[in-house]
């Protein structure tokens, strides 16, 4: 058998397994080493091949890519650097729990630590920001060789996509030539499947679970982002029986299509109804109970750690549970299931009157929202009023820092249908960009990216990818000039270098980007020109909207509504 003939059976049967095993998106940044996979991916009719010359918004493209699908996406890139540029990208996928099947290309081994050119240490280069890395064996012909390949991808695969997802780095080294014989059909496997299943409590967890529901007089739900894959039918099924107040983040996406019955239980501006003292010695909690990741409100999670309930449970998919506050109770080792519908919780003891100051003062803070949004001129009155725009049916990515913040404010409780998606694994603003259009292929349905200018900035040469696939979103971006986040922490309290080091300003605005790709271009001046010029921006698959606000209004306005908020619940 000639070296060509190996190589090209050594590639097809790596893609023949992944595709055994379910992937079917893959998103490829050029180079050299890589070309033997790269012709082995792009001839292969099962998969969708995605094209990024930039390997950190590639790998951010996979990121917002298996988000939408909830399904592993392969990257493949070069070796060298282009392989490090996948790291920001892989620690964001650790965090928030995304399975990626991370594939660098290496030199062969005699090619290692002798200086060879596009040459560094590549076996274990995300160290413990992957669940499992393998260094791949040359395409050498040996019997062993294809059967280790096939085990070993259906070992990435399962390992990435079991409970809690996450990367996993399959490091593959080729000697030249790099060509290939191109194949219409892939090989059969011997390998045929993984049967993954499901982390489920015991009956004695189930039982303790049970017994501190029904004991609890005072008492709420959490409920963060959840994992990938979540049914939220079996999350609302738990609302309707336990009838508890319901802490909703924005990015558990049940603020939105909520059913009728629910809606009684469910709180929104928990964020800014636990400023409050008042309000807060009024609500202690007996128990606690958390579902997903801990919320963007960082009230939420201080309001916790002060109170120091008798019970605050976690349910988790990784037994390496998230607990910031430090006074967890107990832990349930389990996804998310029909099991939590089958509790023993009928004729619970919650006090009734625990129940309505949470909707009393819920009622309340959204009123002052509500009201706030009508007449304020700030970004908060502003996403409120995209909320209402964005029509029915979309997704938005937000980014980190003020707009996610104002989302989890102005969101209120809606019937309409849209989903809320955003990069809080490493709570980052790198590769924004990026993760919107990835989310915006896989998801099928209208996106919007809401980011602030320096986020944007950040990853806009993420806009590259829709030179070579096309891309629909709508990217809305709050230009303050600067990181208005920084305005409300103590930061902003010293003038001293305090532009210079946190404000960083830059004075770019962003019509001449726009026109470089070819996007719609409005510019947004007031608020009152927004419901005006919003419905325009549909010429082209990707649009911009820029929308200019002022840093000191924008914190002079939130301080001022929360303040409204917290006087009326002192009353």
């Amino acid at each position: 058998m000639n070296e060509r003939k190996i190589l090209s059976d050594y590639v097809y049967t790596m893609v023949a397994s992944l595709v055994q095993a379910g992937v079917e998106n893959v998103v490829i940044s050029p180079g050299s080493r890589s070309t033997p996979l790269a012709y082995a991916f792009a001839s292969t009719k099962q998969l969708t091949m995605y094209r990024q010359v930039d390997e950190r918004s590639a790998a951010f493209f996979a990121l917002g890519l298996a988000k939408a699908t909830t399904k592993p996406v392969v990257l493949l890139c070069t070796s060298g650097t282009a392989a490090a540029n996948y790291f920001p990208a892989i620690v964001e996928a650790s965090y928030a729990r995304v399975p990626l099947i991370v594939v660098t290309a290496d030199r062969p081994h005699e090619l290692r630590e002798v200086g060879a050119p596009q040459a560094i240490h590549q076996p274990n280069l995300y160290g413990s920001h992957v669940k499992w890395s393998v260094d791949f064996p040359l395409a050498d012909g040996a019997a062993p060789t294809l059967p280790f390949i096939e085990r070993h991808l259906a070992r990435a695969i399962a390992i990435a996509t079991s409970a809690p997802f996450g990367p996993v780095h399959v490091n593959v080294p080729f000697r030249e030539p790099l060509l290939i014989d191109f194949s219409n059909e892939l090989p059969t496997t011997t390998f045929k499947h993984s049967d993954m299943g499901q982390l489920i409590p015991t009956n004695a967890a189930q039982q303790e679970l049970s017994a501190i529901l029904h004991a609890t007089k005072k008492g709420f739900i959490v409920i963060g982002e959840l994992a990938l894959g979540t049914d939220l039918a079996v999350v609302w099924e738990f609302v309707r029986q336990l009838k508890w107040p319901i802490i909703v983040e924005s990015l558990s996406n049940m603020r939105a299509s909520i059913p009728e019955e629910c809606f009684p239980y469910i709180v929104t501006a928990y964020d800014a109804i636990l400023k409050s003292e008042d309000f807060t010695t009024l609500v202690q909690p007996d128990t606690v109970l958390r579902l997903g990741a801990q919320p963007v409100s960082k009230f939420i999670m201080q309001f916790i750690s002060r109170s120091q309930p008798n019970a605050y449970i976690i349910i988790d998919e990784d037994a390496m549970f998230r607990d910031a506050t430090g006074v967890s109770t107990h832990f349930i080792h389990a996804n998310i299931g029909q099991w939590l519908t089958q509790l023993e919780i009928t004729n619970i003891a919650l006090e009734k009157t625990y129940l309505a100051e949470w909707q009393k003062a819920n009622e309340l803070a959204a009123m002052h929202i509500e009201q706030h949004a009508e007449v304020a001129k700030d970004e908060g009155a502003i996403v409120s009023r995209l909320l209402k725009l964005i029509p029915n049916g979309s997704d938005i990515f937000v980014s980190s820092s003020m707009p996610v913040r104002d989302i989890d404010t102005f969101l209120l409780a809606t019937p309409k249908d849209l989903r809320i998606f955003a990069n809080r694994g490493a709570n980052g603003i790198d590769g924004v960009v990026s993760t919107a259009l990835g989310l915006s292929q896989g998801n099928q349905r209208e996106t919007y990216l809401l980011i602030g200018d320096l986020a944007f900035l950040h990853d806009v040469n993420g806009l590259i990818a829709s030179r070579y696939q096309q891309c629909n979103l709508t990217i809305i971006v709050l230009n303050n000039d600067g990181g208005g986040i920084f305005s409300y922490l103590p930061q902003s309290t010293v003038e001293a270098h305090y532009e210079d080091l946190f404000g960083t300003p830059t004075a770019l605005t962003f019509q001449e980007l726009a026109k470089m790709y070819d996007m719609d271009y409005i510019r947004v001046d007031t608020i009152d020109e927004l419901s005006e010029k919003f419905p325009t921006v549909k010429r082209q698959p990707l649009r911009l909207i820029e929308i200019f606000t002022d840093r000191a209004e924008n914190v002079k306005a939130h301080r001022e509504l929360w303040q409204r908020i917290n006087t009326e619940l002192k009353a």
